[in-house]
């Protein structure tokens, strides 16, 4: 049976670190599922716990060690595997926030959903999943 295929958000991410709900779903699913972020998504996630984590208690070492833990269950994408589909992706999310066009560049490069919590990507047709409505990983 295929491996199903999901893109990352950075909000997935810092979920994933810093919660454990998230992470579990990630651990329960990854022999079964290809997890996938694009790069500039990785850095915005690590921007964000850098704030976040200390404010919460975590130390940097901590949250780095979880991403990076992390990051063995999910593919990065580099930018620029991204670039051949960087004007279709920005089309699709140019009304809500053109700045989170790699995400859906890499959902439309693998032909697969983005797992968000950002309501920008709902008008993006990219089959978009959340954790209220999640797509069955299992």
């Amino acid at each position: 049976m295929p491996r199903r295929r999901l893109v990352v958000d950075a909000n997935i991410l810092i979920r994933a670190v810093l919660g454990r709900r998230v992470r579990l779903l990630i651990a329960d699913a990854c022999d079964r599922v290809s997890f996938y972020v694009a790069e500039a998504n990785y850095d915005e996630a690590t921007h964000y716990l850098a704030e976040l984590a200390p404010a919460r208690g975590i130390s940097e070492v901590v949250w780095r060690d979880a991403l990076d833990t992390l990051m063995v269950a999910v593919q990065l994408i580099g930018q620029e595997t991204l670039l051949p589909v960087e004007i279709a992706a920005k089309a699709r999310i140019a009304r809500r926030d053109e700045r989170d066009w790699p995400a859906v560049a890499a959902s439309l490069l693998l032909d697969c959903p983005i797992w968000t919590e950002d309501r920008d990507f709902f008008s993006a047709r990219c089959g978009n999943m959340d954790n209220r409505n999640h797509i069955d990983i299992s």
